[in-house]
């Protein structure tokens, strides 16, 4: 797993006088320096709005115990997109409480749980930051895992999606199906019948992350297997991609 380096702030100019440049760099760096300040705050902020805190890993870590239902969720606190994680994570925190309160009670707790990854590929100031979530749900008959991620351009200053990680024109679906089966049909090898086929198109591959070698796509518990396979991750290299 890889995590992004701290961006590093630029010489904004070089000149002949040294005390001329060394000022001007000192004045790039404060600003920068501020502006990185001001990020971690709102980070820091969100996690706080969400119930939680941070660790020294900057990590952000919520937990909610009730007798009913019991939360436990993290993610990083380094991610350059904070509004697009916490905007996720508080609308489908309290779609979950939601949904509990309109089931049944049992016997034990309804759990929802997120676990984040991070990874990274580029430089620190034109690569790409992208974190997935693991999203452990039990509030059925057995527990199930789907997956949320976020990729952001850190050159453009804009997430990432399946529309703009491949050429215009292009077709995901018709690209990706084919390498996919092929692994597809290698870990199905064992269960009963044929290995079923991508039947919901482009959602298979909307959660995925970069890395500089290739794109590892996450594929919710049930979505191209039956559940019973699990979660799936498949690594794609970005050769196969070209």
């Amino acid at each position: 797993m890889k995590v992004s380096a701290p961006v590093k702030p630029t010489h904004l100019a070089v000149f002949i006088c040294a005390a001329t440049t060394f000022a001007i760099f000192a004045v790039g760096a404060t600003a920068f320096g501020g502006l990185a300040r001001a990020q971690s705050a709102a980070a820091i902020q969100g996690c706080a709005d969400l119930g939680g805190s941070g660790d020294v890993d900057r990590v952000c870590h919520v937990v909610t115990r009730t007798e009913t239902y019991s939360i436990d969720m993290s993610y990083p606190l380094d991610y350059p997109d904070q509004g697009a994680l916490t905007d996720y994570l508080t609308r489908d925190r309290d779609q979950f409480v939601d949904f509990v309160a309109t089931i049944a009670p049992q016997d034990r707790t309804y759990d929802y749980g997120i676990s984040p990854h991070s990874y990274s590929s580029g430089t620190a100031d034109s690569g790409t930051a992208s974190v997935v979530l693991a999203r452990y749900g039990d509030t059925g008959a057995h527990p199930v895992t789907s997956f949320k991620a976020f990729n952001y351009d850190l050159g453009a200053h804009a997430a990432i999606a399946l529309e703009t990680l491949f050429a215009p024109g292009a077709d995901p679906v018709a690209v990706l199906d084919p390498i996919v089966q092929r692994e597809m049909d290698k870990r199905w090898r064992g269960y009963e019948g044929p290995t079923p086929q991508n039947t919901l198109g482009d959602r298979v591959y909307r959660n995925f992350a970069i890395t500089d070698d290739a794109v590892i796509f996450f594929i919710g518990q049930g979505m191209w297997l039956p559940e019973v396979a699990g979660p799936q991750e498949v690594t794609v290299p970005r050769t196969a991609l070209a």
